[in-house]
């Protein structure tokens, strides 16, 4: 395998832009980096499109080749030169390129009806996003559902902070709120809003099938989104705080619906 020692060369300044989540989003493409995010995608049956790393990582690359079956374009540069590819302070040696996921997929279904989505709207922090992508995945939901405004599920701190949950579960993104609920009402899915001023969560008649809506960190759903839904629940709060941030929102009211199955 050729090593490319140039940072200069055309192949490092590409993969250096994909960092660019705008660029990168426009030609379908993501970029990854580190040796668990990495491994973990290739696991997931992910089929990268391009596979590059650092020269002292060329035995690491040869068993993730011959392990996963890696057949894309395979690129060895210098560390050096993997230094500039890389956004990390001490990167791994090891990236991988691929093509975003459909996000416009039909939901899916279990066949026993014990149905589980986390609907978001206009979440914006990427932080908030893996983690609630991780939580999805942890308790087997059976998708996550965003409106188009929120952040980028492929951003890099969603891939990190999701800890690779990402390539686990279908995330699926619709235009509005209001056609998600839609589409979920028509698949008979209880719609219930997080609202402060809902129903205690203690006290609500929960049941499966059930999508549960987590709304924007400042402003949380829209009265109009709230209005769509069947019910509206808060969790009890007795301490001083006034509210709870949308990731540890989501993780109570997803462990409770996962407890219904």
């Amino acid at each position: 395998m050729e090593v490319i020692r140039s940072k200069d060369n055309p192949k490092v300044k590409r993969f250096a832009l994909l960092h660019d989540r705008k660029k990168a989003a426009k030609e379908g493409l993501v970029f990854i980096e580190g040796m668990r995010i990495c491994e973990d995608a290739l696991m997931s049956g992910v089929e990268p499109v391009s596979f590059v790393y650092s020269d002292d990582r060329s035995d690491l690359a040869s068993s993730w080749i011959e392990r996963y079956n890696i057949s894309c374009e395979i690129v060895c540069v210098t560390s050096e030169c993997f230094s500039k590819i890389a956004s990390t302070v001490n990167p791994q040696g090891v990236a991988l390129v691929t093509r975003i996921p459909d996000m416009k997929i039909e939901i899916p279904r279990r066949e026993d009806g014990k149905d589980i989505f986390v609907v978001l709207e206009n979440l914006q922090d990427p932080g908030n996003l893996g983690t609630i992508i991780r939580l999805a995945d942890a308790f087997d939901f059976n998708a996550v559902i965003m409106t188009k405004n929120c952040a980028d599920p492929y951003n890099e701190k969603v891939l990190r902070s999701s800890m690779g949950s990402v390539w686990h579960i279908p995330l699926i993104v619709r235009e509005d709120a209001e056609v998600i609920t839609s589409e979920l009402k028509s698949m008979g899915v209880d719609t219930i809003a997080c609202d402060l001023k809902g129903d205690l969560l203690e006290k609500a008649d929960l049941k499966l099938p059930a999508a549960y809506y987590i709304g924007n960190e400042g402003a949380g759903l829209r009265p109009e989104t709230s209005a769509l839904c069947t019910s509206k629940i808060k969790i009890p709060m007795p301490g001083k705080a006034e509210s709870l941030n949308a990731a540890s929102a989501a993780s109570i009211i997803g462990y409770v619906l996962a407890s219904l199955r």
